[in-house]
């Protein structure tokens, strides 16, 4: 465990020596400690953030240091990602590239190695009521599956400019938006039980995510492809603005300074301080 740095609103600590098993390398992750953890004896909530290596560019420490007063202290767990294109998808099917193939074994990753290893080293709440996953693009569609498959361990998901376009078919071999699309058939073919906890989704996307409009009704992909994705949820009971969250940002583009810029609506929608 190196220590990178130290301000008096939290610590950075980076990982680099975490061999896993499931993925067959060594997993870099820094962890962000909140003020006034080394002091105390106080458990905190969690966030787990793929694409953990875009700490700076997202400019995290002081987002967070800036909400700080409306956000209950949490703890960061930022994971490196490694082969992306590979690592992040649907863990039960890749894409019709075989892209995601080790999408299983990052979830694996993630649920029996990771989580375990934070738990034991470092003070923090346990349960899907305490424990948030977030992802940007691929790495949010990976959120968004991970969360979804596994509610009992994720009550929350943030996902920034997902790649819902994510597909078992190529658009010119008979592509269908219906039934092509993996996640949104994935959502709609889940038989939800009243007795396990739903988790919570806040979904966001930017107006210049993209230009490509495949229908050619108007409406990017990005945007399209989150908004029935939303569609599909509220087929199971959830309800707009309740179990799920959606934020648009005008002019948003599909980079770090955007989903920057977005950090604070997801923050408070995590871990916002009771009203």
């Amino acid at each position: 465990m190196k220590h990178i740095d130290s301000l008096p609103e939290m610590t950075v600590l980076h990982d680099t020596k975490f061999h896993s098993t499931h993925l067959h390398r060594q997993v870099s992750f820094d962890i962000l400690l909140p003020e006034g953890y080394t002091h105390s004896n106080r458990a905190y909530k969690v966030l787990y953030m793929n694409d953990g290596q875009d700490l700076e560019r997202l400019q995290m420490q002081q987002v967070i240091q800036k909400m700080a007063p409306s956000i209950e202290p949490f703890i960061l767990i930022a994971i490196h990602c490694g082969e992306r294109i590979q690592e992040y998808g649907t863990a039960s099917q890749p894409d019709y590239k075989q892209r995601g193939a080790k999408a299983g074994s990052y979830t694996s990753f993630v649920l029996e190695e990771l989580m375990p290893y934070i738990q034991q080293h470092y003070r923090v709440l346990t349960g899907p009521q305490n424990t948030v996953i977030c992802g940007f693009s691929l790495s949010g569609l990976s959120a968004f599956d991970i969360t979804w498959h596994h509610p009992y361990r994720f009550g929350k998901a943030g996902v920034f400019s997902g790649s819902f376009w994510w597909r078992q078919r190529a658009y010119e071999n008979h592509y269908d938006d219906h039934n092509d699309r993996i996640m949104h058939r994935l959502v709609r073919e889940t038989s939800l039980t009243a007795s396990i906890h739903h988790p919570q989704f806040w979904l966001q996307t930017g107006s210049e995510d993209e230009r490509d409009d495949r229908n050619n009704n108007g409406v990017i992909d990005s945007i399209e492809d989150t908004l029935d994705l939303i569609a599909e949820l509220e087929r199971k009971g959830y309800r707009w603005g309740k179990d799920v969250r959606y934020a648009e940002v005008k002019g948003g583009h599909h980079d770090q300074a955007t989903w920057s810029a977005a950090m604070p609506d997801f923050l408070k929608w995590a871990f916002g301080k009771p009203q």
